[in-house]
């Protein structure tokens, strides 16, 4: 007899996810995690602990510039760094205790260690073998780097250092102008620190909504944010206190350098499946070193599966999310479902940027004929309300049958906003259909019904 239903190798949200989800399913499980805490990148040095710093660097921006403006008197706030960072590990601890909650609520055996998977149905952890009719592999994925840069995690630093640094630098080089780049990027900014933003390619976010990354950009350098765009950095060069960045840009391979106390390498992320015995199993891979899968997460190995960041697709908590609970399912006997059309990307810098299905970029490639639907925030009430009406939605809606095909803003809680677009899609809804649905006066989800609204005969307040 098997010692499980199911073992899923990596604690994180697509593994903690998937466990619990076998349980409530009927399946004894157990999850292995070599961290020694649960959570994976996303709580204990990812999406929670970053979060955490740009809610308490945003709330010192509005003390310092808007306080006043409402009538708040009183002398500016200044920085305890070392209070702020145990404010965000306090926040890590809160999260991952919580899973750990969530695993003996649910039953769910959390194996502590490294596990590596030796035979098609055992996973080994240290000395001890486990049995089990399934394996999950959610091991995720760490931060890449670049040729000729050394991370030390103290001066030159990965997401992983940035959140914790012994002080507040006085300049920062990003290398890569993606989400982390960018979180970490504004988050030093609003804490005083001169950052510079190095980006090979010509636009930042890539991927992204054009006109979105436009004017994201402008409004990053408006809050302090240095771009030099086209480099491909060359290397970085790096004492014990204080880095030098040489780069060379793309358009005249003109060679330049900048030195800063602290760089931050956000050059994207590679998968981690490093000691898992995958290759010793003949395990099937990618050319970018992804596990392959099929339509139902299975590899080539029947009884194995993998979901999130090892596999393909876009690298976010959520969709790992989401995977781990069509995994559990298809174990189940169940059918299993991850619609990949409806999958949002949020960037939590103030204001924030959401999107979910298409951009115009992408429409315009497949010849599908479109309409947009745009509205500013600064026709919105509650909006300038807060000092927040900066920004705009734009709707994509199929020409001939308005339905909704995507949404791009960036704005006052986007992160937020974007999810009813999300369920409008998953319903196949039209522009039409969010047009005519009630919204709350004032609200920032007006903004989204005047965007349908300019799908059709026009928006009312623009």
């Amino acid at each position: 007899m098997a010692d499980y239903d199911v073992i899923i190798i990596g604690g994180g949200p697509g593994g903690y996810v998937c466990a619990i989800r076998c349980a409530q399913l009927g399946l004894k499980v157990a999850c292995v995690e070599g961290r020694g805490a649960l959570g994976g990148t996303c709580l204990n040095v990812g999406c929670i602990p970053s979060k955490a710093l740009l809610h308490a660097s945003h709330s010192l921006h509005e003390a310092e510039h808007n306080f006043e403006k409402m009538g708040l008197m009183g002398g500016k706030p200044t920085v305890d760094w070392g209070k702020m960072i145990g404010y965000k590990d306090d926040v890590i601890k809160a999260n991952t205790q919580g899973i750990e909650f969530l695993f003996k609520k649910n039953k769910v055996d959390y194996i502590k260690g490294w596990g590596k998977i030796t035979a098609k149905d055992e996973v080994t952890v240290g000395d001890d073998v486990h049995k089990a009719k399934n394996i999950v592999i959610a091991t995720g994925s760490e931060p890449s780097t670049l040729p000729g840069v050394e991370v030390d995690e103290k001066v030159v630093v990965t997401s992983t250092g940035a959140l914790s640094l012994p002080k507040v630098p006085k300049s920062m080089v990003v290398i890569g102008a993606g989400v982390i780049g960018l979180e970490m990027g504004s988050v030093y900014a609003r804490l005083g620190t001169e950052v510079t933003v190095v980006e090979y390619l010509d636009a930042i976010t890539p991927g992204m909504d054009g006109e979105i990354c436009k004017v994201f950009q402008r409004m990053l350098a408006k809050q302090g944010l240095k771009f030099i765009m086209g480099a491909a950095v060359q290397g970085v060069k790096a004492t014990k206190s204080k880095a030098t960045v040489s780069y060379k840009l793309r358009k005249n391979d003109k060679e330049a350098a900048l030195e800063a106390e602290c760089v931050l390498v956000a050059t994207g992320r590679r998968p981690y499946t490093e000691g898992l015995g995958l290759a010793e199993l003949g395990v099937e891979m990618t050319e970018r070193k992804q596990v392959k899968t099929d339509a139902h997460w299975r590899t080539n190995i029947e009884s194995i599966y993998a979901i999130g960041d090892v596999i393909v697709g876009p690298m976010l908590a959520h969709k790992a999310e989401d995977e781990g609970i069509a995994v559990a399912e298809t174990i189940a006997g169940q059918a299993g479902h991850v619609n990949y059309g409806v999958i949002p990307g949020v960037i939590y810098t103030a204001p924030e940027v959401a999107s979910v299905g298409q951009t115009e970029e992408q429409l315009k490639d497949e010849g599908r004929a479109y309409k947009v639907g745009k509205f500013s925030f600064m026709g919105n009430a509650r909006a300038k309300a807060v000092f927040a009406g900066d920004g705009f939605v734009k709707i994509l809606a199929d020409k001939d049958t308005d339905r909704v095909l995507g949404c791009h803003l960036i704005g006052p809680s986007a992160g937020e906003l974007i999810h009813e677009i999300c369920v409008a899609m998953e319903f196949g809804a039209s522009a039409e259909d969010i047009a005519r649905t009630c919204h709350a006066h004032p609200t920032f989800s007006e903004a989204m019904r005047e965007a349908a609204l300019a799908c059709g005969d026009g928006a009312v307040h623009a």
